[in-house]
């Protein structure tokens, strides 16, 4: 490609996430060489992303790549990667959630589908979720009275059902076999609806739960203990060494304190998330209803409860979870649906120029 060489990109807002999406035709069919072109576009490695159209931080440096699909219950596929920031990485180790509010929009923009619902296959996870929004034949209404936290003003609705998340990147939903593990003397629980999370109270790393994400951010000290304690749970988890991955994250919680289910704080995986992942959101609501889950007696949880209310630094993400509990039908618990409403908006569409290689 040479230095006058541009790629068509359309720049969404999913969720609390911000993303350039493409068409896989438009980009090198070879991971590697695609992953460097990446980061020539999004301007990695470099902390400010000065020379490229990435946010210079992990919510606003992610890509998300779509095809048609060739599976029968998909209408499309959607390849999420993680860009690193100011490290040259390029990780398909999970979903995103967030950008996956945009994949049907996008679809839809690119002439892929006529309209809503879009059968999304999550490649990363190999699972599926439908995405319902407004919009006629080929046009996308992206104008509605929907709000969601860390996210100024309304926007449509766009509904996300998931289909078989659970072990996305582990193969179960519970990777270590149990509900509670004990790590370097920290309870967690290890789990994995969507997205690898570690659970664990806040109080268990001396904190409150309440910390702004600031105030996290300066605890170096904390800092260590999470990655400390991410790199021990990866290995149980059996993701192996993720010294270099941004899975699992750490879900600190506390009891709830503005009326929703549970309060947490999420790093990514050791920066502060300045809300929730969506997926990450699922997995943090399913261990609440996982008997002796790390946490789970903080939460304000009823019998037969299915919606959670999941507060976080910015917010509320209201996310569903139904889950089959009974060890006489089900051994060990199995999820039986999931799902969140998000918003997204298309912000450009046009193309974008990658710097010249280094």
């Amino acid at each position: 490609m040479g230095s006058g060489d541009g790629v068509r990109c359309m720049l969404m807002r999913g969720g609390t996430s911000k993303g350039a999406y493409f068409l896989a035709e438009d980009l090198p069919a070879d991971p590697a060489e695609r992953d460097d072109l990446l980061l020539r576009i999004m301007g990695s490695p470099d902390a400010r992303q000065i020379d490229g159209i990435g946010g210079a931080h992990p919510l606003t440096s992610k890509v998300a790549v779509i095809s048609r699909s060739a599976r029968p219950d998909a209408d499309v596929d959607y390849l999420f990667l993680q860009v690193g920031v100011d490290a040259a990485t390029v990780s398909d180790r999970q979903n995103c959630g967030n950008l996956l509010a945009g994949v049907g929009p996008f679809a839809v923009e690119r002439g892929l589908v006529a309209k809503a619902p879009v059968r999304i296959h999550m490649v990363n996870s190999g699972s599926v979720a439908t995405a319902t929004f407004p919009g006629a034949d080929g046009t996308v209404d992206y104008d509605g009275q929907t709000a969601i936290a860390g996210v100024p003003g309304t926007a449509a609705a766009v509904v996300l059902a998931f289909d078989e998340t659970e072990g996305s990147a582990t193969g179960a939903l519970l990777p270590t076999g149990r509900a509670r593990d004990v790590i370097d003397g920290v309870t967690v629980t290890c789990v994995d609806n969507g997205m690898p999370v570690v659970v664990v109270a806040a109080a268990e790393l001396g904190q409150t739960g309440y910390e702004t994400v600031a105030e996290l951010e300066a605890d170096a000290e904390l800092g260590a203990r999470v990655q400390a304690l991410r790199l021990a749970a990866g290995e149980l988890m059996g993701l192996g060494d993720v010294s270099g991955t941004s899975v699992p994250k750490i879900s600190l919680v506390a009891a709830p304190a503005d009326g929703g289910t549970i309060c947490t704080r999420t790093f990514i995986p050791v920066r502060v998330h300045e809300s929730i992942g969506v997926l990450g959101a699922v997995s943090v609501a399913t261990a609440l209803l996982l008997d002796g889950a790390a946490g789970a007696g903080l939460a304000a949880v009823k019998p037969g409860q299915t919606r959670f209310d999941i507060e976080h630094p910015t917010g509320h993400l209201e996310v569903e979870v139904e889950m089959d509990t009974n060890p006489k039908t089900s051994r060990p618990p199995a999820v039986i649906r999931s799902g969140v409403v998000r918003t997204a908006r298309k912000l450009f569409d046009g193309t974008v120029f990658p710097r010249r290689y280094s």
